[in-house]
């Protein structure tokens, strides 16, 4: 995929997002007819996820997210690490290794908060406890921000 086919699609965000951000904007492929596949896991925004096709429409700011066209089929997770932990520590290697053993991958905002992609496929039965068990040790604490496997 060429450079010049990638977008940015803005999402508003819900008035009370804690984190203070009125939007976000996502990297995404331009797939025509106002139609963009996105390229990258959302770090605010709730209900979308990797490789969904959604509809944009030009606005103000840019492209204005509009709808979900179609799900790519991966959930997103969000993990805020804890007691000033960071990506680097041994502690988040530690447990993030059996996460990613099983095909999760992440984007980091910074080295405590991290946004978790699972691609289709992947036992998300198994990614969610291990998520848990990192919560449950104070390591991080985590949010689902979109589950494919739930019934829409």
């Amino acid at each position: 995929m060429s450079r010049s086919n990638q977008v940015k699609v803005q999402f508003k965000l819900h008035p009370n997002d804690q984190q203070g951000f009125q939007t976000e904007s996502l990297w995404a492929e331009n797939v025509g007819r106002g139609r963009f596949r996105i390229l990258n896991s959302p770090f605010f925004v709730f209900g979308i996820s990797c490789d969904d096709v959604v509809e944009a429409k030009e606005a103000a700011v840019g492209l204005l997210f509009q709808s979900v066209v179609s799900r790519g089929g991966h959930s997103t997770y969000r993990i805020f690490l804890q007691d000033d932990r960071t990506i680097r520590d041994a502690d988040f290697r530690i447990y993030w290794e059996p996460i990613s053993a099983l095909g999760a991958t992440f984007e980091n905002a910074d080295d405590y908060f991290v946004a978790v992609d699972i691609p289709p496929g992947k036992d998300l039965g198994a990614i969610h406890e291990l998520l848990e068990k990192g919560e449950e040790d104070g390591v991080w604490a985590f949010e689902e921000a979109y589950y494919a496997g739930r019934k829409q």
